[in-house]
Parts: structure tokens; sequence; C-alpha cells
């Protein structure tokens, strides 16, 4: 039951970082607690322990603080690897990293191509997440730093991948 709870749970995350660029803290703060209930009940749907799920939640988080500090990264992505991590502990989020940061890779060639050369102009919007200015009180503002990559959501697809395939051995 808790690997549907999972996957559900994945494709949340997933969709709401395409569509939005970011990942609300009630959803992190939702996959962990479900990862903790399912630590406590006993049924975990990968078979770690919770040492292992803490070794996962901290260095998914820790890894990625390192990127966000260097602007690199929001603070919803850091939050979401760690609460991934409670889920498949670090033995699995190194593949899940590796193939997050190939499909975030391919998003970024993607973008430029489409940035050099705009043959697809809908695709280059919705890779690059170009919203219009809001209106504050008079002001034009713009929605601060620009988030082209939706890592949250790579990673959550980088994690159905490996739960598919990366798990069979």
């Amino acid at each position: 039951m808790f690997i549907l709870v999972c996957l559900f749970w994945l494709l949340f995350v997933a969709v709401y970082d395409f569509r939005k660029r970011r990942v609300p803290n009630w959803l992190v703060l939702a996959g962990s607690v479900l990862a903790l209930a399912a630590l406590s009940i006993g049924t975990q749907p990968f078979g770690i322990s919770w040492t292992a799920a803490a070794t996962g939640a901290a260095a998914g988080f820790g890894f990625l603080l390192l990127f966000y500090v260097a602007g690199l990264m929001g603070a919803g992505d850091v939050k979401f690897a760690g609460a991934l991590g409670l889920w498949v502990g670090l033995s699995a989020l190194i593949p899940i990293w590796v193939i997050a940061s190939l499909l975030a890779a391919l998003h970024s060639v993607l973008w430029l191509v489409l940035r050099r050369w705009p043959s697809f102009p809908r695709l280059y919007l919705l890779l690059s997440d170009q919203r219009p200015a809001t209106v504050d009180e008079g002001n034009v503002r713009s929605h601060g730093r620009a988030r082209f990559i939706p890592y949250a959501a790579y990673l959550a697809l980088a994690t159905v991948v490996w739960m598919v395939w990366g798990r069979q051995g």
C-alpha cells in the first residue's frame, strides 16, 4: 500500500514542480510524515531501516543544500531531496541523483537550443517558465530569480524509474 502512496506523492510533486517551479512545504512535510509512518509501522516499501532512512534524508538534504547556498537550486528542491531520502535511503539516492541530473541537463540543453533557435516558442516558454510580471501597489515586480529547471520533478521521475527498473536486481 505504501508503495502506491509514495508513487502518488512523487506524481504530485512532479506535476506541481513542473507547473509552478516550486515545491511547497506542506507537500514536503506530507511526504516526510508518510515515510516516517511507513517506517514506524513496519511497512516501508523499499525495505530500508530507520538508520538508512535517516542517512538518506541527511545526505539528500545536505548535499543539495550546497547547491542552494551557491544559488543554483531552490529550497523546495533541497527539502524534497531530504524527504525523498526518508523513502529510499542513501544507496538509492545515488542512482536517482544521476538520472535526475541527466534529465535536468537535457532540459538545460534543450532550453539553450530553443533560446538560440526559437522553432518551438511554446516549448521554450514551458521549459523556461516565463511568467508575466505582477503588479504590486502600482509597481511592476518580477517573480524573482528565474527557475528554469524543475529539479524536484526530475528527482521524482528518476525515483519512479528507479522503482521500476533499479530494484530488480
